[in-house]
């Protein structure tokens, strides 16, 4: 069975250009997690990138499951994108790597639409210590595997302040959503106000 990783971080780089900084993290009984980040590009303005890197190694598996299969089920990475600027958004690398360990130590399978929380700010200072999982296939696109494996997709990750995250689980992911498109939410913006939820 080829090596996941290596392909996976080919993608992220053509996709991102270089990182230029990573850290790595592991938890107990659980692969290590790298988390990479890559710079604001000319393009792009002032927005730094964090992707992580080793939660594909495994497919995730329902937490049902008695026995995990190797091989067959749903692969992903997170991906999270910010403004660079006073907020000291650098220290999201280990939160970031609790959420990519989450499917080994949890049994949880990340899928678009759902809600994580890491029961703490996602950097110093930061109104937010959950993220919605967004739809993949934007900034990165799906990185196809040999049969039978399923495709890498690279989740976009979008913090929620905790009104944002109580609302979204009373409404759903789709009504935040439409809420943070109606006010023109910068979902990139790493000390912005929770959007009017009344």
């Amino acid at each position: 069975m080829a090596d996941v990783l290596p392909l996976v971080e080919a993608r992220l780089r053509s996709a991102l250009g270089e990182p230029d900084a990573r850290a790595a993290v592991t938890f107990l009984g659980t692969d290590r997690i790298e988390v990479l980040r890559f710079p604001a590009g000319d393009q792009e303005g002032d927005i730094v990138r964090y992707a992580t890197l080793g939660m594909s190694a495994q497919p995730m598996a329902e937490p049902t499951a008695t026995l995990a299969d190797p091989v067959e089920g749903p692969r992903a990475e997170l991906v999270l994108s910010v403004r660079a600027g006073p907020a000291d958004t650098g220290k999201v690398l280990r939160p970031l790597a609790v959420l990519a360990a989450s499917p080994q130590v949890e049994g949880v399978i990340v899928a678009p639409g759902a809600s994580l929380d890491v029961g703490e700010a996602l950097w110093p200072g930061a109104p937010f210590t959950s993220v919605l999982v967004a739809e993949p296939g934007g900034l990165v696109e799906d990185l196809e595997l040999d049969a039978p494996l399923d495709p890498v997709r690279f989740l976009p990750l979008l913090p929620m302040t905790p009104n944002e995250a109580a609302w979204k689980r009373v409404h759903g992911a789709q009504a935040l959503q439409e809420r943070w498109l109606t006010h023109g939410t910068d979902l990139r913006d790493p000390s912005r106000r929770s959007v009017p939820l009344e």
